[in-house]
């Protein structure tokens, strides 16, 4: 890299900027250029020009055209450093300086290794969401890609922050702007509001102190003990991370007060989105209501770490156990979901001492794969190739198609929210290999060894887990009582009656027995 690309630099975190000697450039208007510009510069390697194709220029008649006109304004922005980029017949390469690479080493690195100024220094490069003005919703490909790197920055924000608030807690002053930054991200962290309170109000008298105020210091209230690293107990709303055993990250939070709840994982979930998404933020509002309610996102999805190798049955309840310790709860009622019900069975028959009950809703004892039956093999093998090509694509046949499996009472808005919902949480990739490894699933062999109140719950028309798995399921639990809901729905809407009924089930039995 020669003298002149060193004061250039492409900010990608927040709005797209190309910077030269700290001053913006004008970009040209065609997002596609813009958002193939930033691909190239954050990904920093040989790409072929078939693939770029592919990404942004799936159907014009021209694509590779599209491509050099694209390349020409590239390298008019690039001016006098346009041996930044390489291209010849076949390849692509950009070589310029990015906000992001200086961000990047810290996506999987221990915080607490990094310093103070390191730390602050990527902090202050964050202007916002990753390309935050650069979606392409018909560039899936492209937009997975931002989606998932705009993850990774979301989690190294949360995380930079956290640990300079505690490392900073003798600092009032200096920590104070980073509680403040923290709890605008997670607003309903409660032990964050307290913490960010004592922290200014400790500033507040250090400034008395300083005018010759001194008799006031007196009255400012001492901070509560620092706020806890991303590895340990909160019992705010605020997201938190812990490691699992083969160091994968994995993001959990906890909301309300009360006996605890634990919701083993799902996939399709994403800890901050689903408050805003009408398909879940009912079901936490509900069940946090009179309980400590504790969640955490499954591997490969949400704010948990992508691009996991290993997703197996045995590493899913050993993630579960992880999370468990990493919140400190002792006794608590396990709630599954679908497939996290079979991980809930395997982890109650591990832990009896820790389970106070176990609820099951939707769950099956054996995968689709599993079950045996060659048509349905057939039509849910044809859904995952369909599932890969399609996932959170704005195509509204496959988008109406999924949504109407998991939710057939869906509304206007749940299938607008179901491509977010797919987009955020998990990639098309790993949606296909988790969807594989459900399929899978057999824990029939250990339902006898259950020796935890079990309540299973079903909806009788789901189409995703038939109810008959349900009931097998609660026949095979020694003294599960099984409760069949009137209800199509996978995932319980709010304001269907099954979900009402779903949740005073829910609220009696943790009454019976959360105190055994």
């Amino acid at each position: 890299m020669n003298g002149d690309q060193h004061m250039l630099e492409l900010r990608v975190l927040g709005d797209f900027q190309v910077m030269r000697d700290g001053q913006p450039l004008d970009l040209p208007p065609s997002r596609k250029t813009r958002a193939l510009l930033a691909y190239l510069a954050v990904t920093a390697r040989q790409h072929q020009r078939e693939r770029l194709c592919e990404i942004f220029w799936d159907i014009p008649d021209d694509p590779r055209g599209a491509l050099r006109w694209s390349l020409s304004k590239i390298r008019q922005v690039l001016g006098g450093v346009e041996t930044a980029l390489a291209a010849d017949r076949n390849a692509v390469v950009l070589n310029v300086a990015t906000d992001y690479a200086r961000l990047a080493p810290l996506v999987k690195a221990d915080l607490s290794s990094r310093s103070t100024e390191e730390l602050e220094a990527v902090l202050a490069s964050i202007r916002g969401g990753f390309l935050a003005d650069l979606s392409l919703e018909r560039c899936f490909d492209y937009e997975a890609w931002r989606q998932a790197i705009a993850s990774e920055v979301e989690i190294v924000e949360l995380g930079i922050l956290r640990e300079l608030v505690e490392r900073l807690a003798d600092q009032p002053r200096r920590a104070l702007p980073f509680a403040q930054r923290l709890r605008s991200l997670v607003p309903d962290d409660a032990r964050l509001a307290a913490e960010t309170e004592a922290l200014e109000d400790r500033v507040r008298s250090a400034a008395a102190q300083a005018t010759g105020r001194a008799s006031q210091s007196g009255s400012a209230r001492r901070p509560q003990a620092p706020l806890k690293s991303a590895s340990s107990q909160d019992p705010g709303r605020g997201v938190q991370f812990c490691r699992a055993l083969d160091g994968t990250r994995l993001a959990h939070a906890s909301t309300g007060s009360g006996p605890a709840i634990l919701r083993a994982a799902h996939w399709m979930s994403h800890l901050t989105f689903d408050w805003d998404s009408p398909i879940w933020r009912h079901w936490m509002r509900e069940l946090s209501r009179r309980n400590r309610l504790v969640r955490y996102d499954e591997r490969c999805n949400g704010l948990s770490q992508r691009h996991v190798v290993d997703i197996s049955f045995e590493t899913m309840l050993s993630d579960l156990e992880c999370v468990v310790e990493a919140t400190g709860l002792d006794r608590f009622t396990l709630l599954g979901l679908s497939q996290s019900c079979a991980v809930s069975i395997a982890y109650a028959i591990r832990h009896p001492e820790r389970v106070s009950g176990m609820i099951l809703y939707g769950g099956y004892v054996k995968g689709w794969r599993a079950r045996g039956d060659a048509g349905e093999i057939a039509t849910r093998e044809a859904a995952a190739t369909l599932m890969r090509e399609s996932w959170g694509k704005p195509n509204p046949m496959f988008r109406q198609a999924f949504c109407s499996m998991f939710i057939p009472g869906a509304t206007h808005e749940h299938f607008a929210w179901m491509d977010d919902l797919m987009l955020r949480t998990v990639l098309p990739d790993d949606a296909w290999r988790l969807q594989s490894a459900f399929s899978v699933i057999d824990v029939s062999d250990l339902l006898e060894e259950v020796r935890v109140p079990t309540l299973v719950l079903h909806a009788r028309d789901d189409n995703v887990a038939p109810v008959e798995s349900g009931r097998t399921m609660a026949a095979g639990i020694p003294g599960a009582r099984f409760i069949e809901l009137e209800s199509q729905n996978h995932i319980l809407l709010e304001g269907e009656p099954a979900f009402e009924e779903f949740i005073d089930h829910v609220r009696a039995f943790i009454a019976e027995t959360a105190g055994a």
